[in-house]
């Protein structure tokens, strides 16, 4: 998330009157069976999440108005049919800035788009119809729909006297859906609890300590996990700022609700990263990759490939990317960093913008096809220099393959070792005409185009 791209933080006292936690009922008032069941029903005969491509389905300041799901909506079925697996969101519930917000400044988890709350009734992204429309939508191409989720803090709070700071704080949440009031006892410091991993920018946060906080987000039956699963409709979760709680919060939300899980954990240190998803059982975003990938392809230095990421460490556990909503520093040959992760072990995730705005999209969807056909097994790097980058994929279920990442001015050749004997092979990019024949040791001598790549597997 960048909270510093937020439009303002103006708190909004929202009513003139307070419910006690212990007036909260269990089950919130107009929930039906129907309601529950209809998003199990539609999720026969999804993808499994990491059987494709991910699919970053926004940007930072997509456009306001209330039509972003729609233009989703829009899209999912040539995703799908371009190999995507599964669709993230933005966070999609009530925000403090409320027809501006990103997100990223939660207030009433329970509201989709359909309470007049913090200066509009829809979110910056549109209705809770329009929601639920476009997951249905997703769910009926076949992609699941990860959720977004931002409990580290709160935001858009009125003022209350603090008696565990013996002033105000902005920790009075009264929110219009009637579900997760919130007060002082639940936000850092309070009577059990003074602070966790880490708070941050000033705004509430949230004591996962609290059995009451537990039980609101993940463990009772109108949780917030559980109504985003069954009422709502997502499949899987991208925890938020992960560094500002402790890895037993995924856990135990993962444990609870189950769906495929990963941590925004932004440090490039490979061994961090690894004891995060260990601990969290979870996935994390590879950021270790990302910086790596930054020095190659923005430094001109393709030998940073050689060093340790997530994917080396634990490919199951490594969601491998370019750039997100939040980073877009890859620049310069970022069609070879795609080339990279869409050739490499991880689940790769791709940008919004990169695939429908920035990139060529016919090479976008043919390394999402080599990815899904041809990149199995475990991976071998073959050469590595400044400029030259080869590897292969061993194969699992399918052929393997040969990367050719050409980083110069000029194309280049180069003899390898393949896992093909006497076998004819071809470039799936198209980038190279050449259809050689390995030798009966294996070898082969293949090219790619400058500031290119080319893809081998067999013909």
């Amino acid at each position: 998330m960048n909270y510093f791209k937020w439009l303002g933080t103006t708190c909004v006292v929202l009513c003139a009157f307070s419910c006690s936690q212990e007036d909260i009922v269990e089950t919130p008032e107009n929930l039906t069976t129907t309601e529950i069941t209809a998003p199990i029903a539609k999720r026969a005969g999804l993808k499994p999440i990491g059987s494709g491509v991910m699919m970053q389905a926004f940007y930072w300041d997509v456009p306001a108005g209330g039509t972003w799901w729609n233009v989703v909506n829009s899209k999912v079925a040539d995703w799908s049919n371009a190999g995507i697996d599964a669709i993230w969101l933005p966070p999609a519930s009530k925000a403090q800035n409320g027809p501006f917000s990103m997100g990223y400044d939660p207030f009433d988890y329970f509201d989709f788009g359909e309470f007049n709350q913090m200066g509009s009734t829809e979110t910056r992204f549109g209705s809770r119809s329009e929601l639920i429309d476009m997951i249905d939508t997703a769910h009926e191409n076949g992609l699941s729909v990860i959720a977004d989720i931002v409990i580290n803090h709160n935001s858009g709070g009125a003022s209350e006297a603090n008696p565990y700071t013996g002033g105000n704080t902005w920790t009075d949440f009264n929110p219009m859906s009637g579900n997760f009031y919130r007060s002082a006892t639940d936000f850092h410091a309070n009577n059990v609890h003074n602070n966790d991993s880490g708070a941050f920018g000033g705004y509430p946060d949230l004591c996962h300590y609290q059995s009451y906080v537990q039980d609101w987000l993940w463990k009772n039956p109108n949780s917030v996990a559980k109504y985003y699963r069954d009422v709502i409709g997502f499949d899987g979760w991208r925890f938020d700022y992960v560094k500002g709680f402790e890895p037993w919060v995924v856990k135990e939300w993962k444990n609870e609700v189950g769906g495929f899980s990963v941590g925004e954990y932004w440090d490039s240190n490979v061994s961090t990263l690894n004891y995060w998803t260990s601990t969290a059982e979870a996935s994390a975003f590879d950021f270790a990759c990302y910086y790596k990938m930054k020095d190659a392809f923005m430094g001109n230095d393709l030998t940073a490939l050689n060093d340790d990421m997530l994917w080396k460490q634990n490919a199951s556990r490594a969601v491998t990317f370019v750039t997100n909503h939040d980073t877009d520093e890859i620049i310069n040959n970022k069609i070879l960093a795609y080339a990279y992760i869409l050739t490499h072990e991880g689940y790769p995730a791709i940008f919004y913008k990169d695939y429908e705005e920035w990139l060529n999209k016919a090479q976008m969807n043919n390394l999402i096809w080599i990815h899904n056909n041809l990149a199995g097994g475990s991976t071998s790097i073959l050469h590595v220099d400044t400029d030259e980058y080869i590897a292969k994929r061993n194969g699992y279920n399918n052929n393997g393959l040969v990367v050719y990442i050409n980083n110069s001015d000029a194309w280049q050749e180069r003899w390898v070792e393949t896992n093909w004997s006497n076998t004819v092979i071809k470039d799936y990019t198209g980038n190279s005409s050449w259809e050689p024949t390995t030798q009966s040791g294996n070898w082969v001598k293949l090219q790619a185009p400058p500031r290119s790549y080319s893809v081998w597997s067999v013909k």
